[in-house]
């Protein structure tokens, strides 16, 4: 019998699309001033950038991972491909925040069709005691990416402009593509009931609640963004329902809910995603904006924690897999929440950038105990059967805790900033427009920005204690002791 073929080049394959669109998660912070300046748009509408492009990515992954099963995960992968590709070119050809904003719509629907692929690549060709090693590439990629894209954007911003930070993704979008059509087998497929009422619901549910989120400070909380808000709990709360009653083929098994692990995980990564959102927005507009530093140099302040990030996942996931689950994590939750706290104490208009590259250190070696353990322990104990559908709601969670950390930092933002009473536009414009005050008024105006700014830190820090919480209650032994041993599944 011919041995089978190895699993891992199609997943590297497959990782180097993964990694250019969670870079677009994360690379537009560090060019939220320059666009704001250039598009003349202000705080709430350059969130949205982001947002919507969050959004368009979290709605469907449910839906897509479906699809991937159906049509092939190769087939949809690279379609969703050419979307993102293709789209990264509108993105930097826009020329109003309007027109930008549509363009990270169709940026984030190319993404949704593409990542329940990767994580279908490893289900379906790596055998379960072989899949920890791949879920630590997948997981630490995901990490990585979140850390290395405000460093490449800086760096994009201030050669070429804010436009390159996408028109960068169309090479790389090719090369991904033709590395995939190569390597990628071509998976069986299987038909699937679409669960259509709980495809809208989901939907509606989220983007009516992160709607009202962040648009709330815009709109001074009016009646109708609370009940935008109430509508969109009311709408995910039907989802569940709808969920619990389909005995057919629902979009989300609530039995997958059973499994401790998989429940904590969701939990604690959505805590993660929220958090790493929200300091980023954060750390750069105060950065560029009361320090004065360029995109490329306020990207550099955290280039060592994305370089430690990168170079501690592989050898913390090995690690890992010899621990109780609960303990890797825990530690990277506590760590990450410290330094956050650490932040706020710093983040004054004066206070040494040393601090916060060592502070941003510290927190590289904190993700790297945290992204891969938490993907590993989601899967690991769900069936073969299982492992599709747990894939697309992790997914799902993480990107939805992506999304509400962008909106609710936006939210909290705008009104630290009214209420130090700075006008709304402030925090969009450089530290030079402070330059034209006198002294004294150039002071108290950084030290009003800064004190806004920092006061928002507390959101994520806080955040990050629930997944400390979520992963302190992880239960397990290790691996290498004493779980069951897993029989290599069939490639489908």
């Amino acid at each position: 019998m011919p041995a089978q073929p190895s699993p891992w080049p199609a997943l590297y394959a497959v990782i180097v699309g993964f990694f250019m669109l969670l870079l677009d998660m994360s690379i537009v912070a560090v060019a939220n001033p320059a666009i704001m300046a250039d598009l003349h748009a202000d705080l709430a509408q350059v969130i949205w950038a982001t947002s919507a492009y969050l959004l368009a990515y979290a709605v469907p992954l449910l839906i897509t991972g479906r699809l991937g099963d159906r049509f092939g995960p190769k087939n949809v992968y690279l379609i969703g491909l050419v979307v993102f590709t293709g789209s990264s070119l509108w993105c930097g050809a826009a020329t109003s925040i309007d027109m930008l904003i549509a363009a990270r719509v169709a940026q984030g629907l190319g993404a949704a069709l593409m990542t329940p692929q990767t994580m279908a690549v490893i289900t379906r060709t790596f055998p379960p005691d072989k899949r920890g090693a791949a879920m630590g590439l997948w997981g630490g990629t995901a990490g990585l990416a979140a850390l290395v894209g405000p460093i490449l954007g800086g760096v994009l911003v201030d050669w070429q402009g804010w436009e390159w930070i996408f028109l960068v993704n169309v090479p790389v979008g090719i090369l991904a593509f033709v590395l995939a059509a190569w390597l990628v087998p071509a998976l069986e497929t299987h038909r699937h009931r679409f669960d259509l009422a709980g495809m809208a619901l989901s939907a509606i549910g989220m983007f009516l609640l992160v709607f009202g989120i962040q648009e709330g400070n815009a709109r001074h909380w009016s009646p109708l963004i609370w009940a935008l808000i109430v509508a969109g709990v009311a709408a995910l709360i039907l989802f569940v329902v709808n969920q619990h009653r389909n005995t057919r083929e629902p979009l989300v098994p609530l039995s997958l809910f059973k499994d401790r692990n998989f429940t904590l995980s969701n939990v604690a990564v959505t805590s993660m995603a929220s958090a790493v959102n929200g300091l980023f927005v954060v750390a750069y507009f105060y950065l560029q904006q009361v320090r004065d530093m360029s995109p490329t140099e306020s990207a550099m302040v955290f280039a060592p924690m994305a370089l430690l990030t990168g170079l501690l996942a592989p050898f913390i996931g090995k690690i890992a897999d010899r621990l109780p689950p609960r303990m890797v994590p825990t530690i990277g939750f506590a760590l990450f929440a410290g330094t956050l706290f650490g932040y706020v104490s710093i983040m004054t208009p004066d206070s040494p950038i040393a601090l916060f590259v060592v502070i941003g250190a510290i927190a590289g070696i904190a993700n790297a105990f945290v992204w891969a353990p938490l993907a590993a322990n989601a899967i690991r104990n769900l069936s073969i059967q299982q492992a599709g559908a747990g894939s697309a709601v992790f997914l799902t969670t993480r990107q939805l805790g992506f999304t509400l950390g962008s909106a609710a930092i936006s939210a909290l933002l705008s009104a630290h900033v009214a209420a130090q009473g700075l006008p709304a536009r402030s925090i969009g414009e450089s530290g030079t427009t402070a330059g034209n005050l006198s002294p004294e008024l150039r002071e108290a105006t950084l030290h009003k920005m800064s004190t806004a700014l920092s006061q928002s830190m507390y959101l994520p820090a806080l955040i990050l204690l629930v997944g400390l919480v979520a992963s302190a209650l992880f239960v397990g032994v290790p691996r290498t002791t004493g779980a069951p041993k897993a029989k290599p599944a069939a490639v489908r």
